[in-house]
């Protein structure tokens, strides 16, 4: 029987700093990832303060400065008849080092999590291995089984199994944490668009016939994000491609010169968006964090990062317990206790959010579009721009800062 300390079900962003803050923490950990690289595209890409503060902490800001990046600072949405672009939230207003958010490919990312993690003489990173169940000792969940992708299979015992595999996850399975889910009025549909050198900087947003599309600047392309009634993907996709080009040239007058970059269905990526939580984060052995605690709508774009702040808690929390084999429900209670309230907070304002905008705009009411003034919201932040430092710092760090364990943040590896 292979055996760990704890075993960290995902090699997501929230997996690999778990694993790498533990290992540094003197934890026996064992990561497993189902898939044989990171190299998945369409995944979340924005690093934000909150994580750009943790990698300083972790003595990798040099080595993540240096992977290729565009850097970007400000929210902006088009405003009134005109569709003039307003800038919402402006990260550069805020105090600190890190006023920006890194646009960095995730395997990028995840690549220099899992090099530095391998320093750790108490780390493991085994590739090509899916979780497939967990195992049980007199109740508690005391490890996984699993299966390689060249079919080999066996049991990982482990003292403590933390969930980080998304919304997908094993636990979730579980009826005794309570899936709870909310109401959803979109999906998302995902594409590239190129980019000119004149185009607007930063995130950009746009409205369209019964779509919503939010624009990352990569430097040499858009990543687009488009919001579509949900349960209509195939509806729209049988309307034509020309019909969607048509539409979205209409939205964004500025991009109809390259509209028809988008050659084929092929390249247009389908998201099931979901909006959800469990009761329970824990059962004795197993703690969820990450998207498998609570699944976010991609309103706001902070869900990888604060997926990345459970693990930051996560492992504060559990290190020490960990190191002394003590772990125990009331240990992995705190972590749900320290970081439901964000997550809760977080997806109200995305819910409300779903239905006094998103929900309205995708049925083809707008109920600002015919005024001659912008809303009464966007007149107050104009006369008062300093306000703008409220979302901003929202988008930039979310409702509460996590800090590592002291260990973790010592510069020199745990076999110095």
């Amino acid at each position: 029987m292979e055996r760990t300390a704890c075993c960290v079900v995902g090699g997501g962003p929230a997996g690999m700093v778990l694993g790498l803050l533990l290992a540094r923490s003197g934890v026996d950990v064992t990561v497993l990832e189902k898939h044989g690289d990171f190299l998945r595209d369409f995944r979340g890409d924005t690093v934000h303060p909150s994580t750009l503060s943790l990698l300083d902490d972790l003595g990798l800001a040099e080595r993540f400065a240096e992977l290729p990046q565009r850097r970007v600072s400000t929210v902006q949405l088009p405003i009134g008849p005109g569709g003039e672009l307003f800038t919402v939230g402006d990260i550069s207003s805020l105090r600190g080092k890190y006023n920006y958010v890194a646009m960095v490919p995730q395997w990028d990312l995840l690549n220099l999590l899992a090099d530095e993690a391998r320093r750790e003489p108490t780390f493991r990173l085994r590739m090509d291995t899916a979780a497939t169940g967990f195992r049980y000792e007199r109740g508690r969940v005391a490890g996984v089984r699993y299966r390689t992708t060249d079919g080999r299979t066996g049991e990982l015992a482990a003292t403590l199994t933390v969930a980080c595999d998304g919304r997908g996850s094993l636990a979730r399975d579980l009826p005794e944490l309570g899936l709870r889910r909310f109401r959803c009025p979109m999906d998302a549909w995902w594409f590239r668009l190129p980019r000119r050198a004149g185009d607007p900087r930063g995130l950009v947003g746009t409205l369209g016939e019964r779509f919503l599309v939010a624009m990352i600047d990569r430097g040499e392309y858009w990543q687009c994000a488009t919001l579509i009634p949900k349960g209509t993907d195939v509806q729209r996709r049988a309307a034509g491609l020309e019909t969607f080009r048509s539409q979205f040239a209409a939205a964004a007058p500025w991009m109809a010169d390259r509209v028809a970059a988008l050659g084929s269905w092929d390249e247009v990526k389908l998201l099931d968006v979901r909006l959800d939580r469990l009761r329970h984060w824990y059962r004795p052995g197993l703690l969820c964090i990450g998207d498998a605690a609570h699944a976010m709508s991609p309103v706001f774009g902070i869900g990888i990062n604060l997926a990345v702040q459970d693990a930051v808690a996560a492992a504060r929390h559990l290190a020490g317990p960990l190191c002394a084999g003590t772990v125990g429900p009331g240990d992995v209670r705190r972590v749900q206790r320290r970081r439901w309230p964000t997550a809760a907070a977080t997806q109200a304002l995305q819910r409300i959010a779903h239905a006094r905008v998103v929900g309205p705009l995708l049925a083809g009411r707008s109920p600002g579009a015919e005024r001659d003034r912008p809303p009464r919201l966007v007149q107050v932040l104009t006369a008062a721009p300093w306000l703008k430092r409220a979302p901003a710092y929202f988008f930039a760090y979310g409702a509460l800062r996590e800090r590592p364990p002291a260990a973790a943040s010592d510069r020199s590896p745990v076999s110095r």
